[in-house]
């Protein structure tokens, strides 16, 4: 799966700072300092995305795509939004959601290291 969505999420996510990937309950989830902030699923052969967001945000997201974004299972109630990539997923887009959701995670050194995307 050398060019698919996995690929193209490890780039962005590997990308941050202390930024790994560990394989937890049979799927990649992507972490700093043991924190993770974007896990990737595949459920009904749909690649898609779980990250944290800020207050509201889920509600704004999933209202305005219900096709793109969703509440994911187990993290929903958190406020975590899922998106879904298996409709050529705008990449400038999710690298920005995969940043906020990093920022929200990483310790506040590591965090100021990654510039606050815009608009999002």
């Amino acid at each position: 799966m050398a060019r698919g969505p996995l690929a193209q999420l490890r780039k962005i996510c590997l990308a941050l700072p202390e930024g790994v990937e560990q394989e937890t309950w049979e799927i990649p989830t992507f972490r700093v300092r043991a924190k993770i902030f974007v896990m990737y699923t595949a459920d009904d052969d749909r690649p898609a995305i779980w990250m944290k967001a800020p207050p509201g945000s889920q509600d704004i997201l999933v209202g305005a795509d219900p096709e793109r974004f969703f509440v994911p299972p187990y993290v929903g109630h958190k406020g975590w939004v899922g998106m879904h990539l298996d409709r050529r997923p705008n990449w400038r887009e999710v690298a920005a959601l995969v940043k906020r959701s990093y920022r929200m995670t990483a310790p506040k050194r590591l965090a100021q290291l990654v510039p606050a995307p815009a608009n999002t």
